[in-house]
């Protein structure tokens, strides 16, 4: 990974106190500001009526899944690399929020359904991620390990879930109770993984990159307790 450049004496690590606490309220003010974002086009999409536009089209077929999933990924792909390079400000900030938006149309659909036939599943499982995170971000802090190590574990673990959910819309098939807990405890790693590489590992300009990857992963963490939650509600 490029970006890990730990002999200039810019990376959190090699900081002074000041200058990392300075660095780590940047970045989770921007997690926030990310957060905050997406609960807003959430209620945008689901106020024009979006919400049962895009559950539509997820239900019209393997490929109308593949290119929601294509699209997820190459958004996320471009909003990683948009935040991690030397381009001005400004594009670090279109890429959080852009990515933003992303997350909000791929969790919209969930939302709408939960608003139709369990709404306190929301309630309960944003209450959930927030516990949860607060948890591992504690793990993170107290400890003072750096679990950069879980990069190539979680890699793997990704595209298995990936292919797991591609292959549940090729063939057809609901992802069961074990496999949505799979993906909740992958997004753990990576929200534990994301937050070590916060404490140690950016450089002190990047902050939005930082706020993007914790971000990503809080999403991914909420989009699939939600799925637990209206599992566990489904008649």
């Amino acid at each position: 990974m490029s970006y890990l450049d730990t002999a200039t004496g810019h990376v959190v690590s090699n900081l002074n106190v000041e200058q990392r606490a300075g660095f780590i309220r940047r970045t989770y003010g921007h997690v926030a500001m990310a957060i905050a974002a997406m609960a807003f086009f959430c209620a945008l999409l689901l106020q024009i009526g979006a919400g049962p536009v895009l559950l539509s089209f997820l239900g019209g077929g393997t490929l109308n899944y593949l290119i929601y999933i294509g699209v997820f990924i190459g958004a996320g792909i471009l909003a990683d690399n948009w935040a991690r390079s030397e381009h001005s400000l400004t594009m670090h900030y279109v890429a959080l929020l852009g990515y933003a938006f992303v997350e909000a149309v791929v969790v919209t659909p969930a939302l709408f359904s939960a608003t139709m036939y369990n709404p306190s599943a929301i309630m309960n499982a944003a209450i959930t991620t927030a516990a949860l995170v607060t948890g591992l971000t504690y793990i993170a802090f107290t400890t003072k390990k750096d679990f950069s190590f879980l990069g190539p574990y979680l890699a793997v673990g990704g595209i298995i879930a990936m292919g797991t959910c591609i292959a549940g819309a090729v063939f057809e098939f609901q992802l069961g109770l074990f496999i949505i807990s799979a993906i909740v405890l992958l997004a753990a790693g990576f929200i534990l993984y994301n937050t070590s590489n916060i404490i140690h590992v950016y450089q002190e300009h990047q902050h939005v990159a930082a706020a993007l990857g914790l971000f990503a992963s809080i999403a991914l963490m909420f989009r699939f307790v939600l799925s637990l939650f209206m599992s566990f509600g489904d008649d």
